[in-house]
């Protein structure tokens, strides 16, 4: 488990493809409690140790999850998320390239439960939600293209069904139409970067998760020229907000 970020009221963890946010049915054990039983252990607490989720990545997708470790956090912070005051930038590695280099898309997407799969149309259903992503092309490879999106809403699958919707399904999804799967069972699907008012102190807060170690994501990467993170001035283990 890698923390990229804490202090008194929340954590943020860059979480693995694979690793799930919250317990399942699968009964593998969850982010959640890896993170409570870190906090229990690094900062001596006895008894039971609150760890709250504020939002969540489908399985195989990697990168930024946010953590609560107080109930005013945790309330704050479920709000702040709803209301869409965490700027959210994901990126993405599809094969197909974009018709347009930079676009907003917006799709009614209707959730099935029974095989827990997304669907996006142009126009409004009974039971489907809005949703809109801007994305931007910002780098190319031979064979792939590096797209960074913005979530302004979000949907259940969102960036998965609407890029699979414009014939762009990220790398290695075969749910939404990727040829193949990745070797890992990953898809090439990062939450990226995230940008939020801390809930408590007030202190702006801009993480970046580190690039996956493979050599497709790092060639893409290198082509990419990023705000300076400010991670490093944010990292304070004693902070006592």
């Amino acid at each position: 488990m890698e923390i990229v970020y804490q202090d008194n009221h929340i954590v943020i963890v860059n979480k693995a493809p694979g690793e799930i946010v919250q317990g399942d049915r699968t009964g593998d054990k969850p982010l959640v409690e890896m993170v409570r039983e870190w906090i229990k252990e690094t900062c001596a607490k006895p008894g039971n140790v609150f760890c709250g989720v504020a939002h969540r990545l489908d399985r195989p997708v990697g990168g930024l999850v946010v953590f609560a470790r107080t109930s005013k956090a945790l309330s704050r912070l479920n709000e702040m998320f709803r209301d869409g005051k965490v700027k959210k930038t994901y990126w993405a590695i599809t094969k197909n390239t974009p018709t347009e280099p930079e676009a907003t898309l917006t799709h009614y997407i209707t959730t099935v439960e029974r095989n827990n799969k997304s669907y996006a149309s142009e126009t409004e259903k009974k039971g489907s939600q809005k949703a809109i992503l801007k994305y931007r092309v910002i780098a190319h490879s031979d064979h792939y293209n590096l797209l960074e999106v913005s979530l302004l809403t979000g949907r259940k699958h969102q960036i998965r069904v609407q890029l699979a919707a414009i014939g762009c399904p990220v790398k290695g999804d075969l749910k939404y139409g990727a040829e193949r799967s990745n070797p890992d069972g990953s898809i090439s699907l990062q939450s990226h970067r995230m940008e939020f008012i801390h809930p408590v102190s007030k202190k702006h807060i801009d993480v970046t998760a580190p690039v996956p170690d493979d050599n497709l994501w790092r060639a893409l990467a290198e082509q990419v020229e990023e705000p300076a993170s400010k991670m490093d001035k944010q990292m304070d283990s004693s902070a006592s907000d």
